[in-house]
């Protein structure tokens, strides 16, 4: 599992590390029922302050990502199709707000990017 954090950042740390984990929960390179790190392990990985991987681990529980099962660890949840689908809908959206910014950079209107758009979704010019 990779976490990188950015000390400069204006995102809180435990927020870095939540989401780190909560990407690579979607990413799929750790797996529904795996065990993840303990609070102390991932503080002493990370050199943070175990109160801070606690934080991100709560919140990771709340929103559904891991289950803290006392006694035995923290694991990952098994993953809802819903939560999936929203977590990637979130980063098209950051796409395409980017994608947005920079057509109006160059004055495309609303229609050419639109058309643009339906041009690469249905595979025309792109190949992954």
């Amino acid at each position: 599992m990779k976490i990188l954090l950015l000390n400069g950042s204006s995102t809180p740390i435990y927020e870095q590390i939540k989401n780190a984990i909560k990407e690579n929960i979607v990413q799929g390179l750790v797996s529904s029922d795996e065990q993840l790190p303990s609070v102390r392990q991932l503080s002493s990985d990370l050199n943070v302050s175990i109160l801070t991987v606690k934080k991100a681990y709560d919140a990771l529980e709340e929103e559904g990502f891991i289950v803290i099962r006392q006694g035995l660890g923290t694991f990952v949840a098994p993953m809802n199709p819903d939560i999936l689908k929203d977590e990637k809908q979130k980063e098209i959206e950051t796409h395409l707000v980017t994608a947005c910014q920079i057509a109006k950079t160059i004055s495309l209107s609303q229609d050419e990017l639109i058309e643009l758009i339906q041009y690469i979704y249905q595979g025309d010019s792109y190949n992954e």
